[in-house]
């Protein structure tokens, strides 16, 4: 090959200065790494090409141009200088002295040129006459050198085809090198294809509809465009839009307009003006303030439930009055089951509202509340302007159900998005990603439902009013059963009140042995497998009316389900009866401390969780600091241990109310003193003895009057909590509020507290 390349180093430019001086020859070989400045021995290939210098050119800058005729392979044999220039023996290697066998030369130049011939037609980069001169070549080597010359190739093949000494091994890398070419040319080459395929198409599309456009002229029919853009304009103008939406509707017909229906971007403009138009921004339904019957309303679909029903009165006393007043934003709190969805609906239903629901579980995306923004594809607003929309009134009310159960992931915080939904200060101009206009949500109003508060951000739930929705209690049970949810099972299976009818007792039993829960929900399955066994148990044996008693309901539900336990008859050391707080009530908790020799160990089991344990420990500390008071011996704690258990170990156990508890239990073990069998207690102590105030009242003490307890013990902090519980049962027991441990223990152990003589 005759080529020209340019030269930089100072030592590469004396040797060309040296080799014209002398027979114009150099050796040029190349490193193995471009980037090394100075390179050794090591870093340079062996084998290269020996060259004629033709001519050298100065170039600006001291460098230098030279134009070499390649002449014949080359091998290092040994370096003689380094200095001022690189010098060294050089074994020329020809293809004369190599042998080969010629057949397979042959085979080899035929696959080559078969190779090459497709090559030049893909590459379109090479003269086709090319290889017209290349027929009178025989020799395997030279014809190899020829047709790599032409190869756009790597530097690292290059490298491979100069060191391939061998001819017939030159051969076989040049095919190599043209097949993986040819791989590479033929996927170019299908992409290429596809790319105008997809072109042409495009342009055919385009030329054929302007061709049905300039037909449809020509034929004086009405362009549909046209006519659709009117009807938008009409549609606008007639919608009672606020003065910005208008604009911003206008605005967006005009681009549609300008686009043509038949551009990719025309659909998505005439989905978001028809959201514009479908959204209620002025229609209101007209409130119902009439008190009076809105009490009806609650009282003729819900039981009890005082608080909320009272809250929602207030809310349309006051907005009666005053005649505006802003939604309120209501969050019911209760355990599954109590009615918080169909207290919403009976809401909707007293206030004359349009009726809509969006569950917030497992809702971990902040567009699914504030929309996508229209520059992504298939871009909708958020679920808030969805349930507008669906509400067809800008007062609606609007239910976000399961609040407590939405969570966060990588695309930001959902719970943070409905902070702007429930505020009322901020809400009045709420803005949806997709829709980028106000919209006033202020006459909302909102309920929300949720089962605990504390999974519920802090700066979310102070924007709601908190309304608690707790359990129902046994009597309470028994009248939503008794008005409510027998009448709906007999009218879901289309019968007639007097066909099964249910005694008291049976409905007692049912709530008793059946349900163990704060809710009714499973109540009504109860009910309902008793009205189909009834109505089977009709069909086949003909008969015209079943009566439902205790024993039928043991034949239709099979052996009772739950026993709640009943206190002891008699007094006995160190068994205490506390008051717990469960997710389905209230219910008693035995504590029981046994005394035995040891040293001073402290032993806790009935799987306790972290919050009972540090109250056992706190509870074992304080008496320890008062064994005198108590008549204890001072270094009980050196001879014996303590066994705290509380039974049912298989049913976890956790909570802050089991305090005194333990205490009177571990005093009276101590002591030697009985604990009165009908007193229950509650609540949790602190190092000093002072008795904190717990939750859950209603439930424990119902669970203790259910337990045969005569005589409860509350924190004193807790007798306001008094109130809540029904008056049938508050009647029957004696309430003794203590602020201190020893209040507790004066009215739970037989004797009461004695300084007298000490016992271990």
């Amino acid at each position: 090959m005759v080529t020209h390349f340019d030269v930089g180093r100072e030592k590469s430019i004396l040797a060309l200065e040296d080799a014209m001086i002398k027979e114009q020859r150099v050796f040029l070989v190349s490193q193995k790494d471009a980037k090394v400045e100075e390179p050794n021995e090591d870093d340079i290939n062996e084998i290269g090409t020996v060259c004629s210098i033709k001519q050298i050119l100065r170039l600006p800058g001291d460098a230098v141009r030279v134009l070499v005729e390649g002449l014949y392979r080359g091998k290092v044999k040994k370096y003689l200088e380094k200095e001022p220039f690189i010098k060294a023996n050089i074994e020329i290697i020809s293809d004369d002295n190599q042998e080969y066998d010629k057949n397979e030369a042959e085979a080899l130049i035929r696959l080559v040129e078969k190779s090459f011939k497709k090559y030049i037609q893909l590459s379109g980069a090479i003269p086709k006459d090319t290889l017209v001169s290349m027929e009178d070549i025989d020799e395997p080597g030279r014809y190899a050198d020829i047709v790599s010359s032409y190869l756009l190739i790597n530097f690292e093949d290059k490298q491979k085809m100069i060191e391939a000494c061998d001819p017939i091994e030159r051969l076989e890398v040049v095919l190599t090198i043209i097949k993986n070419e040819l791989q590479i040319l033929e996927l170019e080459r299908q992409i290429g294809s596809k790319v105008k395929a997809k072109i042409d198409k495009t342009q055919k599309e385009y030329y054929l509809k302007e061709q049905i456009k300039a037909m449809k002229e020509e034929l004086g029919e009405e362009d549909e465009e046209k006519e659709e853009i009117e009807k938008y304009k009409q549609k606008i103008s007639k919608a009672k839009l606020p003065k910005e939406v208008k604009e911003k509707s206008l605005y967006e017909l005009k681009k549609l307009e300008n686009l043509g229906s038949y551009s990719p971007e025309g659909g998505g403009i005439k989905t978001y003006i028809d959201w514009i138009l479908d959204l209620p921004w002025n229609k209101k339904t007209k409130d119902n303030l009439d008190i009076k019957r809105a009490r009806e309303v609650f009282d003729k679909e819900h039981y009890g439930l005082k608080d909320v029903k009272d809250r929602i009165i207030e809310y349309l006393a006051v907005k009666k009055m005053s005649g505006s007043l802003r939604g309120p934003i209501l969050c019911l709190v209760g355990p599954p089951g109590v009615g918080k969805t169909s207290i919403a609906k009976s809401i909707a239903h007293a206030v004359n509202r349009n009726f809509v629901r969006m569950s917030l579980g497992g809702v971990n995306d902040e567009a699914e509340i504030r929309g996508h923004r229209r520059t992504y594809v298939g871009a909708i607003p958020g679920r808030i302007i969805y349930g507008m929309k669906q509400a067809k009134a800008k007062n609606p009310l609007f239910l976000l159900d399961e609040i407590d159960k939405m969570s966060s992931n990588y695309k930001g915080e959902s719970a943070d998005a409905l902070l702007e939904v429930l505020d009322s200060e901020q809400n009045s101009t709420f803005r949806d990603h997709y829709l980028e206009l106000d919209f006033d949500l202020s006459d909302v109003m909102f309920v929300t439902t949720a089962n605990t508060l504390d999974t519920i951000p802090m700066p979310l739930l102070d924007r709601m009013e908190i309304i608690e929705v707790s359990g129902y209690t046994y009597e309470e049970k028994f009248h939503i059963a008794k008005n409510y949810l027998i009448r709906k099972q007999l009218e879901q299976h289309n019968l007639d009140e007097d066909k099964i009818k249910f005694m008291d007792s049976a409905v007692y039993y049912i709530i008793e042995n059946y349900t163990r829960e704060s809710g009714v929900r499973n109540l009504e399955r109860k009910i309902g497998t008793i009205v189909r066994k009834s109505i089977t148990e009709m069909v086949e044996k003909d008969k015209k009316v079943i009566n439902i008693n205790t024993n039928a309901v043991k034949k239709y539900l099979g052996t009772d389900v739950y026993m709640f336990e009943k206190i002891d008859e008699e007094d006995k050391v160190g068994v205490v009866t506390g008051m717990a707080w469960t997710a389905y009530g209230g219910d008693t908790l035995p504590v029981e401390v046994v005394i035995m020799p040891g040293n001073g160990k402290l032993q806790l089991t009935g799987q306790l969780g972290d919050v009972m344990k540090e109250s056992a420990e706190a509870g074992y500390s304080y008496v320890r600091a008062n064994a005198e008071k108590y008549g204890i011996k001072d270094e009980f704690y050196k001879e014996k241990d303590v066994h705290v258990h509380v039974p049912e170990g298989a049913v976890p156990k956790d909570g802050p109310s089991a305090g005194v508890t333990m205490i009177t239990a571990m005093v009276s073990a101590l002591s030697g003193k009985k604990v009165k069998h009908n007193v229950a207690m509650t609540g949790e102590i602190t190092l000093t003895g002072r008795v904190l105030a717990i939750g859950g009242l209603k439930e424990k003490t119902l669970a203790a009057y259910r337990a045969g307890v005569d005589t409860v013990i509350i924190p004193k902090e807790n007798e306001k909590d008094i109130k809540k519980i029904p008056k049938s049962i508050r009647g029957k027991l004696n309430f003794i509020p203590a602020d201190r441990i020893d209040t507790v223990l004066e009215n739970a152990l037989i004797g009461g507290i004695n300084n007298g003589n000490k016992t271990s």
